[in-house]
């Protein structure tokens, strides 16, 4: 390939910058192809937004909260030689989630066409013929989006042209929703079958209508559970990666990604630390690589005014908070609840278009002691509330060090309101993650939660690249390239990257030393 590195590296180290999931795939993957990797992360724990904080008894999963496609690492797995059902334990959830809106109507998600069926024709019976042909458009999206697109390189302007064809047949150019909407005429089946791209920071009014494929992904693997949350998946993956002989190092921040000859050479960490290897991969936000840890390198197309044009992701504020003896009440409230406020569309609106703190709000609520009992002590719960808010960059952010507290509150009282009478008086353990969160402890640009937001002009060929288009021997993974957010797409940017690093020389000297 004319984007891999004209010699074969002299060594055969690596570097990944960060040890969220794509990080930790990203060296799993360089580990199978015989390199020896060193993985830096400055916080204390693997899985980056993946990973669990513990408050007085209680575990805390801090981001993503289900897998949908468990065949991604069941792959990445086998690549290393591993099988992930043995480090790994999977929980299918039956029903994956359950809708609510103010009017008291309700939806369950399932993987059982049957049970899907019936909940339409409670809903709205008109809709069911419409159902049919929504799977049907979901399913040859996913073929095409999800193991053509998503599965390989599209850092070439002739990977683009090839498939432009493809994508005005697919009508990409519409959006989730307005293809919902041609499917479906009840407004709450609409917002059933178009949310799901705010699990990825996408606006379901303007994200391409590829994504609809996720309603594919959920009918064909389901929607599964880790024991242990999705930091038990981070915490198997670090044990693969120091099983092929590489290094996890925690508390070790990058400052800068050194350059020699015109090639990425290493990297200098915050205390002034420096490590050289040929293979750079960063899994810090595209953002922050372009942005910081090239901040002393001319760039061509990330630049400083580039990444002010990109369109970022909301950002979220997540109430993590405990309750005591409360396992057998709220019997209702199953492992996954979506709250709907009284508006959608505006909003959304407000949240990715005016950046304006809404008076109103909707609200993914997260209770894994329904399946997890570990999570907390015996008998109570464990809970997480996230409402997706705006971003800091947009003009006049929100000063969350001013609002956290009352907006806090405002959620309790929503959720005292439509889902756990008396919350109140079982509280335990609380944390409060805001936007200014993700910027300081994730280096999130603005304090996005998904990085840069996957509109058709921002996804694939679009996006920053796999193979940097700045700097030979730098790689990226994660939410910010190519496929994008969610576990399965950071994951899958780890399998892309695979196949554009060369494989590690057989013969390699010591392990790289600190300079």
């Amino acid at each position: 390939m004319d984007d891999q590195p004209q010699d074969s590296p002299a060594t055969a180290e690596a570097i990944v910058i960060g040890a969220g999931l794509g990080g930790l795939a990203a060296a799993m993957r360089l580990g199978a192809k015989g390199y020896r990797v060193t993985v830096l992360d400055r916080l204390d724990t693997p899985g980056g937004r993946g990973s669990a904080i513990h408050r007085d008894g209680h575990r805390f999963d801090l981001g993503p909260t289900i897998v949908t496609v468990p065949q991604v690492f069941r792959d990445l797995w086998t690549a290393c030689g591993r099988d992930f059902d043995a480090d790994v334990d999977l929980r299918p959830l039956d029903p994956f989630y359950e809708i609510r809106w103010p009017d008291g109507s309700r939806f369950s998600a399932s993987q059982d066409t049957e049970k899907m069926k019936a909940e339409i024709a409670r809903l709205s019976p008109g809709d069911l013929p419409g159902y049919d042909k929504f799977l049907a458009d979901s399913e040859r999206r996913y073929e095409f989006g999800f193991e053509d697109l998503g599965r390989r390189p599209m850092h070439k302007l002739a990977d683009l042209l090839k498939v432009l064809p493809t994508f005005g047949l697919l009508r990409a150019d519409r959006s989730v929703h307005a293809h919902a909407a041609r499917r479906f005429r009840d407004e709450r089946l609409r917002m059933a079958f178009s949310f799901h791209p705010l699990f990825i920071g996408g606006d379901p009014f303007r994200v391409t209508s590829m994504y609809i494929l996720v309603s594919h992904l959920e009918k064909a693997f389901g929607v599964h559970y880790a024991m242990g949350g999705v930091a038990a998946i981070a915490q198997a993956m670090a044990r693969v990666v120091t099983g092929q002989g590489g290094i996890v190092r925690h508390g070790a921040e990058v400052d800068e990604i050194l350059v020699e000859n015109g090639r990425a050479s290493g990297v200098r960490l915050s205390d002034g630390e420096t490590l050289r290897a040929p293979v750079i991969v960063s899994n810090a936000d595209a953002g922050h690589t372009y942005d910081q840890l090239l901040r002393n390198r001319p760039r061509k197309r990330w630049t400083g005014p580039r990444l002010a044009r990109t369109r970022w992701s909301m950002s979220l504020f997540v109430w993590y908070f405990g309750t005591r003896g409360t396992r057998a009440m709220w019997r209702d409230v199953g492992h996954h609840t979506i709250l709907n406020g009284p508006r959608y569309k505006d909003l959304v609106n407000d949240i990715f278009i005016k950046g304006r703190l809404a008076p109103d709000m909707s609200l993914y609520v997260h209770r894994p002691s329904v399946t997890d009992p570990t999570v907390a002590p015996p008998g109570d719960d464990t809970f997480y509330a996230l409402s997706p808010v705006p971003h800091l960059g947009h003009d006049n952010p929100v000063d969350w060090s001013e609002v956290a507290e009352t907006y806090r509150a405002r959620v309790q009282n929503v959720l005292e309101d439509q889902l756990l009478p008396g919350l109140g008086q079982h509280l335990t353990a609380s944390e409060i993650f805001t936007p200014e969160t993700f910027r300081d402890r994730y280096l999130s640009p603005h304090g996005a939660g998904f990085s840069i937001e996957p509109r058709i002009l921002q996804s694939a060929f679009f996006r920053p690249h796999n193979v940097s288009e700045e700097l030979p021997g730098l790689y990226l993974v994660g939410a910010g390239t190519h496929p994008g957010a969610g576990l399965p797409g950071v994951v899958s940017s780890a399998e892309v990257l695979s196949k554009l690093v060369p494989a590690a020389p057989r013969a390699a000297p010591q392990r790289l030393a600190a300079e």
